[in-house]
């Protein structure tokens, strides 16, 4: 079903964009978003990107929820083709990266967005069914695993390419849910290794680590699991960061993932760059 637009106005680039990523081929992995009244990372990153120049190939596993991410940016001028995929499964990761071929012919910018925590059925160490864990750690961390497997040999053929992943600073914090915790963690672990195991064919990889961001997934996931209104889960999630005492936004994600998919980025690879208003801060 499609998910319904939210507001797709950037509050931070006022003043329109530079085009810092002209005609670059990006895929990016949960294009679309979960209901809400607020606007996802994923849709966000899609949509800066695109206005940024990219040629976007769209992917979700809700085919309209990307379709809608790809129609935003057509209306505006831009260029993008939604596909479907669960890229949990990796003939269906296939499938996805030969799509982006047979429409661009190239893949130069992979952005893996996927995740689930509550609503894939997270719990504390103690409560969690194994099933659950294995749900959560397939979304978060298997999927990155296996996009990353079927991109990288275009990216070393054409000796360039940019991996940009999001993990969550659940990673480092006292989070009462293991499976998010524990596959965030690998996410950073995964972007260190491709950086490193492939810097020398001239591709980057770097991860963005979000604090607490007012997203459809993080605030209704809550609403429900935990029996309460949205003005409670918002101002409790508010209170915990330190710059202004509010969260941040999905387009400050998106901002952060345009720097480090850009050639302003060109030196910078195996980085775990924080967007969370000071919150890691608060560590010990």
């Amino acid at each position: 079903m499609p998910t319904g637009l939210t507001d797709v106005s950037d509050p931070l680039a006022p003043n329109g964009h530079l085009d810092r990523l002209r005609d670059r081929i990006v895929i990016v992995v949960g294009a679309g978003q979960t209901p809400g009244q607020t606007i996802g990372n994923g849709r966000a990153s899609a949509i800066l990107f695109a206005r940024e120049g990219a040629r976007i190939l769209a992917v979700d596993q809700n085919f309209d929820s990307a379709a809608e991410t790809a129609k935003v940016i057509t209306d505006e001028g831009g260029t993008a083709v939604a596909v479907h995929a669960d890229v949990t499964d990796e003939q269906s990761v296939r499938a996805m990266v030969a799509a982006c071929v047979d429409h661009y012919g190239r893949v130069d910018v992979l952005h893996n967005n996927v995740g689930a925590g509550l609503s894939a059925g997270d719990a504390s160490l103690l409560e969690i069914d194994p099933d659950a864990f294995d749900r959560v750690t397939s979304i978060n961390l298997k999927s990155a695993v296996l996009t990353c497997k079927h991109v990288l040999p275009l990216m070393r053929a054409q000796n360039s390419g940019v991996v940009l992943n999001v993990s969550s600073f659940a990673a480092y914090s006292n989070y009462p849910y293991i499976a998010y915790k524990t596959s965030k963690a690998g996410v950073i672990a995964l972007t260190q290794h491709i950086a490193i195991s492939n810097a020398e064919y001239g591709i980057r990889a770097n991860v963005v680590v979000p604090g607490l961001i007012n997203t459809p997934m993080a605030v209704e996931a809550r609403i429900g699991v935990l029996a309460t209104s949205r003005e409670d889960v918002i101002a409790a999630r508010d209170a915990q960061v330190p710059l202004n005492k509010k969260m941040g936004t999905a387009w400050d994600v998106a901002h952060a993932l345009l720097f480090l998919a850009s050639d302003e980025a060109g030196f910078i690879t195996g980085v775990a760059l924080p967007v969370d208003g000071g919150q890691g801060l608060r560590i010990g």
